[in-house]
């Protein structure tokens, strides 16, 4: 709990209470992303919805200034593999909600499937510059506004697949992998500004870009075995993750990786 003045006079507030602060989520106009954005706005953040298409991000922004209030969400659309779309993205943030409290790195592409021997030069560059250096120069472009306010929470959404071998999407866990790094790369340059810099690494959740997974019948009965919540996740059991890295509830967390995969990574194989 904290307290915060309202009116002149002073009330207590949960230690999940965002009021006030300002959040960029990459990706967010659907899946994981866009039931990030949702709970933030839910515990009092402005929230920037981003992804690649304005139609898509004007829709989301829409609903939760419906829930929420006009105001609390603003569109942006940029393309992570477009170093000026981002700056664009950091730059009208600031211009329309303020400076930049939270910075939620949740944009990824996966244009390969496949074993590595297929893959061509530039798939495997996509996937790194995507899934990992697009999500350094985002940290670089809102560091100025964390440091100026003594406080920050950068979250990257990664993927338990960053910590297990494939036969399928290789190159996608090894930029996984990458961005656990990044994140206690980054941890450890930035503690000192009081700015904290974690992963959440799902497990199988049902969106768009895992399609082909849970669309796969044999698959997903094996999942069903092995699991021990005998299910793949949905955004919004990511979502609550979220919340607690940006707030204040995690002020002494930093360089680490959340594992949200019903028990996946700890079930024997069959």
């Amino acid at each position: 709990m904290g307290i915060r003045q309202e009116g002149g006079r002073e009330v207590t507030v949960s230690s999940f209470d965002l009021t006030g602060r300002v959040a960029i989520i990459t990706g967010s106009s659907r899946g994981i992303g866009a039931a990030a954005a949702r709970k933030l706005a839910e515990h009092g953040a402005k929230v920037v919805i981003s992804s690649r298409k304005q139609d898509a991000c004007d829709t989301v922004a829409g609903e939760i200034n419906a829930l929420h209030g006009a105001g609390t969400a603003i569109a942006i659309a940029a393309s992570i593999s477009r170093k000026e779309d981002l700056q664009n993205l950091v730059d009208q943030t600031r211009a329309q909600l303020g400076p930049v409290d939270i910075l939620v790195c949740n944009a990824a592409s996966n244009p390969y499937y496949g074993p590595m021997s297929g893959i061509s030069d530039d798939q495997f560059r996509k996937i790194l510059d995507n899934n990992v250096l697009s999500n350094h120069w985002l940290v670089q472009m809102a560091l100025p506004d964390m440091r100026a306010a003594g406080r920050g929470s950068v979250i990257i959404i990664s993927s338990i697949g960053g910590m297990q071998g494939t036969a399928s999407i290789g190159v996608y866990n090894i930029s996984k992998a990458a961005d656990f790094q990044l994140a206690r790369n980054l941890a450890v340059e930035l503690g000192r500004d009081n700015i904290r810099v974690n992963c959440i690494a799902p497990g199988l959740i049902q969106t768009e870009m895992a399609r082909a997974l849970w669309e796969n019948e044999a698959l997903m009965g094996y999942v069903g075995k092995v699991t021990p919540l005998r299910r793949i996740g949905q955004p919004d059991e990511i979502a609550g993750a979220v919340v607690f890295l940006a707030s204040d509830a995690s002020t002494y967390i930093t360089g680490q990786s959340i594992v949200i995969d019903g028990g996946t990574t700890i079930a024997a194989a069959l």
